[in-house]
């Protein structure tokens, strides 16, 4: 997958307006619901039904829902390495889950979709520098593969296989309530 499509697809979402719970460009998205809708443009249908969740989903249920989930299906790589046309995630509350998500779209720009605002190419300001705990990269499947993808979209990895065979894609976690 092209880092630079990914890249191009995260920048044609700028101008939605933020709707928690949604994943429709031009009509509105949260930070997962952005990372969704490129993932369908991409890769085709979504991996995983998105169950409703609450602004406040990660305070309550204090799980690492959105990392557990990233984890899942997208390839784990080190947050200092991260490239063009990857995901980051970032924790809002220092103390609390991972619970917003973005596109890094250059070195230090991030494109992502935030409480009371529109999709945004913004600064990876050091405020959100220090908040990221993890980045992931997309598995590198090309859309031309998509009948390939979706056996292994729905399959579960299997103990003992090479990290690099174990390459998911995205499974739509719960990440909402992001910082405005």
């Amino acid at each position: 997958m092209s880092r630079a499509r990914i890249v191009r697809e995260a920048r044609r979402w700028i101008g939605t307006p933020y709707r928690h719970q949604a994943s429709c460009r031009g009509a509105g998205c949260d930070c997962l619901g952005l990372v969704r809708g490129i993932w369908r443009a991409l890769y085709g249908a979504e991996p995983e039904r998105l169950p409703p969740y609450t602004p406040d989903w990660a305070e309550v249920a204090g799980e690492e829902t959105l990392r557990d989930a990233a984890m899942r299906h997208l390839i784990e790589i080190d947050r200092t390495a991260s490239r063009p046309g990857d995901v980051l995630l970032f924790r809002p509350d220092l103390n609390g889950p991972a619970k917003h998500c973005a596109i890094l779209s250059k070195p230090d720009r991030i494109i992502h979709a935030y409480w009371g605002r529109a999709v945004a190419e913004t600064a990876l300001s050091r405020w959100w520098r220090r908040r990221q705990v993890a980045a992931f990269a997309f598995p590198e499947r090309d859309v031309g593969e998509r009948e390939d993808l979706v056996g292994q979209v729905f399959s579960r990895p299997r103990p003992g296989l090479a990290p690099e065979s174990r390459a998911r894609p995205f499974r739509p976690g719960l990440g909402s309530g992001d910082p405005g």
